[in-house]
């Protein structure tokens, strides 16, 4: 993981392919706020995604504790949430995943059902959390 920093913002990176073609971040801290883009249920260690869509969901909330850790932050400064579902049936499956991070935090949520970047996602979450000092 890679981050730079400069007084004001600081940006976190994965080193995924898409966040280097595309050019965005992973994250971007502009205190008080850790700004957390749409994630994946990539492996980044392993470059692999499950086939399954609730490993995958689980996989990326995994992504994004690291990216919130990296931050200075965590699931429970979390505030927003957005879930992006190729097949809107695939959401009430991963509820109970979901439930386990965000069960207690309950941020404000949306969903909607959109393609994504690659036919092997099949979920994709972004997130706004606070850092507190």
């Amino acid at each position: 993981m890679k981050a730079s920093n400069n007084d004001t913002r600081r940006l976190i990176s994965f080193g995924s392919v898409f966040e280097q073609k595309v050019g965005y971040s992973r994250a971007v801290v502009q205190e008080p706020w850790v700004f957390v883009a749409g994630t994946t249920g990539f492996n980044y260690d392993t470059m692999t995604i499950s086939d399954d869509v609730i490993e995958q969901c689980r996989q990326t909330l995994e992504n994004i504790s690291r990216a919130l850790k990296e931050a200075g932050s965590d699931f429970s400064e979390v505030v927003r949430t957005t879930y992006i579902f190729p097949d809107p049936y695939d959401f009430e499956r991963c509820w109970p995943t979901l439930r386990a991070y965000f069960g207690e935090i309950r941020p404000a949520s949306t969903m909607f059902s959109a393609k994504l970047a690659d036919p092997k996602m099949k979920v994709e979450i972004e997130v706004t959390a606070l850092k507190r000092h």
